[in-house]
């Protein structure tokens, strides 16, 4: 009997919040920070379009075979190895990649995407527009390959 008296008086004092840590006060966004974050420019806008099977293998501007299954990207301009997001405009999707080679080689598009990226992307035709936004490295969490000894 003692202990049902305990688990209700427990309970009746968690749902009644008492003992509870108060909730840390946090400022509510303002407007002031929401215009900030919009005036941020994008790198580039245009079409994206995607490799795949065709180059899978093959020796990329990096010199690393091309893999049809990692987040890699190709762009004429921006140095091998930078990180950009890419954001599909018509579905808001968006995904990190990193530059591993040069292209598209067709006119009217900036990015080559690799199919794993293009597919988290959901690209509906083999062309979409998209949004690219430079990634600073110090903001990435790269992950190191476990060595198994310490």
């Amino acid at each position: 009997m003692k202990r049902l008296l305990s688990i209700l008086t427990a309970t009746l004092v968690m749902s009644a919040g008492i003992g509870a840590a108060p909730l840390p006060n946090r400022p509510t966004p303002q407007a002031s920070v929401k215009t900030k974050v919009s005036k941020i420019q994008p790198y580039q806008v245009g079409k994206a379009s995607w490799y795949g099977k065709q180059f899978h293998g093959r020796t990329t501007a990096s010199g690393e075979d091309f893999d049809m299954f990692e987040l890699t990207a190709a762009h004429r301009q921006l140095p091998l190895g930078t990180y950009v997001k890419v954001t599909n405009l018509r579905n808001g999707k968006w995904i990190i990649v990193r530059v591993n080679d040069r292209g598209p080689y067709i006119e009217g598009r900036i990015l080559d995407l690799s199919y794993s990226a293009a597919r988290m992307l959901e690209f509906k035709a083999g062309v979409e527009n998209v949004r690219i936004d430079l990634v600073q490295n110090k903001t990435l969490a790269i992950a190191q390959p476990y060595s198994g000894s310490n």
